[in-house]
This record gives C-alpha cells, structure tokens and sequence, in this order.
C-alpha cells in the first residue's frame, strides 16, 4: 500500500482552496465541481470537498493529527507565508517547528528536515 492523496473536509471548499492556493502555493489541477478542488504542491496532492471539518482545537498538540511540511529555507519560507497572510500560532518540540491552521483548523507544522 501507499497513500494516494489527502483529502481535507472543508466547511467552504472554495475558501479552503484559495488558501492552500494563495498562502501555500499549491496549484489548482482539477475544479471537479461541486466544490470539490484537486490541488499539487510537489509529489503532493489534496483534495478538498465539502464536508465537516474536525473540531478545531487551540494548539497544534492538541489536534487529532497533523501534518507537515517540509522546507529547505526555514526563514524565507516563513517570511514569505506571513506576507501571504499566514498565521503562525507558535511551535512545538523546538523553535524550529512553526504551527498554524488552515481556515477549517486543520493544523500544520513546517519544519526544515535538516534541522530541527
């Protein structure tokens, strides 16, 4: 077996898409309709669709999972997210480990594999 994509449950598809679209840089491959968007970043590749949205949680160690990016430019990497309008709601094991939440509180962690 092998993951195939990740799909994320999204209250309002269409906001959800223009965040991982305008903030994490994924590039829209396929509007299904219906809201339902297919969206790459790499080798990675999301659906989103309606649906409900887990319930959100205040900190990244409390949510039921996380997921995590990776980034060889920690720095620059967040500079440019902030100026996108991200949000980092702080860290976690390290300095290093930024959090932050998509619009439906799905947390992430971005990180440089290399150190952290």
């Amino acid at each position: 077996m092998k993951f195939g994509h990740i799909e994320i449950l999204a209250a309002d598809p269409k906001k959800s898409k223009q965040f991982y679209q305008d903030v994490l840089g994924f590039e829209l491959t396929v509007d299904q309709g219906g809201g339902l968007y297919w969206l790459q970043n790499g080798s990675l590749e999301i659906l989103i669709r309606p649906g409900s949205p887990p319930n959100a949680t205040r900190r990244y160690e409390d949510a039921p999972t996380g997921l995590v990016l990776y980034t060889d430019d920690i720095d620059t990497t967040v500079r440019t997210l902030q100026q996108r309008g991200l949000i980092i709601r702080g860290t976690v094991d390290s300095d290093k480990c930024y959090t932050f939440a998509d619009p439906d509180g799905n947390w992430f962690q971005l990180v440089d594999p290399n150190d952290h």
